[in-house]
């Protein structure tokens, strides 16, 4: 029998404060090898401390890091094997293109010929082969950022963390390099360890999204569980647009169940709710709906319908985001083909699927 490979990052019961503020709150966390993993939340939420504390950046309170299956705990950054690439790439400017990537394979001990071949390995491999002369401050943006992944590397890490690498590029570029960065991850088989803010970025590239919460991990699961099936409102908010409604669980029968709001009354399955616990009858509940299942159409058997008058029209080319506002005040989101969206002022009538509908335990 084959022995189950260890994870390639393993995170134990790590806390760290600074002063009386607990950046990292009792997290764990293991990561298996060859997976995309991101580190999603807002500023200050401890994802960029988590990262640093894996590198050996900052200094744990308590728990240990593990990579490899090796504690590496109290061991500096340059005794892990794992490496970091910043925002801001952190090329080294009197150096070339060539140099760059080399240079932690001269650290290692590595001879001038295994070291070139590296260096050429690597320049294929992010594309830029022709370009080993260059300093940095002769490359645009993009090329910087394809250097600094090779850069980190060439000493064959066990694991490459990367802290918001793409936050300084331009959206065009942004998006390019998204898919080359997931595409060079499937080719060299690492572990990636990925800090951003972005949803959509998190959501493209991940085979799985940590949503971090005030210093923990309040969700990790493949980025569609985590889109449709949120353990709390809060991931449900944070992850994609949303509509959120309240209401109150009327009845439980078995598998389904009543529930109430203002906007309409249906019956859902009890698997519709997301958060863990059960409901009971007189439940307050939040009723999480997405903006591209509210479609404009008449409802199918068994269909819920919404309405209300156009407040806004986001032209997207072949879609359209159109807020429109019902007659108990609400303020709803939808996203419909352009074809299908009134003018402001005009009535937009959606329909909604109820098995579309995620319920969140308030």
């Amino acid at each position: 029998m084959t022995a189950p490979l260890q994870p390639a990052i393993e995170v134990r019961n790590v806390v760290k404060s600074f002063g009386s503020m607990r950046a990292i709150d009792d997290v764990s966390l293991s990561v298996a090898p060859g997976v995309f993993l991101t580190l999603l939340g807002p500023s200050g939420c401890g994802k960029s401390t988590l990262l640093r504390t894996i590198a050996g950046f900052i200094t744990s309170d308590s728990g240990s890091v593990l990579i490899g299956g090796r504690d590496v705990t109290s061991l500096p950054p340059n005794a892990r094997p794992v490496n970091m690439v910043f925002q801001d790439y952190a090329l080294f400017p009197h150096m070339t293109v060539r140099e760059n990537v080399g240079f932690g394979c001269e650290m290692q001990g590595l001879s001038r010929q295994a070291r070139e071949k590296r260096v050429d390995d690597l320049l294929n491999l992010v594309q830029l082969p022709q370009l080993g002369h260059r300093r940095p401050d002769e490359l645009s943006g993009g090329q910087r950022q394809r250097i600094a992944l090779a850069r980190a590397l060439a000493p064959d890490p066990v694991s490459l963390l990367l802290d918001e690498p793409l936050g300084a590029l331009d959206l065009k570029l942004r998006l390019e390099m998204q898919r080359e960065l997931k595409s060079l991850q499937r080719k060299t088989g690492k572990t990636f360890v990925f800090v951003t803010h972005d949803q959509e970025e998190a959501m493209s590239m991940s085979d799985l999204i940590a949503v971090m919460r005030d210093g923990h991990i309040e969700q990790l699961d493949r980025p569609e569980v985590i889109y449709s099936r949120p353990v709390s409102l809060y991931v449900g908010s944070f992850v994609g647009a949303a509509n959120l409604l309240e209401a109150t669980v009327d009845g439980v029968d078995g598998e389904q169940m009543r529930v109430v709001s203002r906007a309409f009354q249906a019956v859902l399955p009890r698997s519709s709710v997301t958060t863990p616990g059960d409901v009971t009858p007189g439940m307050a509940v939040t009723l999480l709906v997405r903006p591209e299942h509210l479609q404009a159409s008449t409802p199918a058997a068994g269909g819920l319908s919404l309405a209300g008058r156009v407040s806004e029209r986001t032209y997207l080319g072949n879609r359209v985001h159109v807020r429109f506002e019902t007659e108990d005040g609400r303020s709803l989101l939808a996203d419909a083909r352009a074809e299908d969206v009134a003018e402001v002022g005009e009535v937009f009538k959606a329909a909604l699927r109820p098995e579309s509908v995620a319920v969140l335990r308030s």
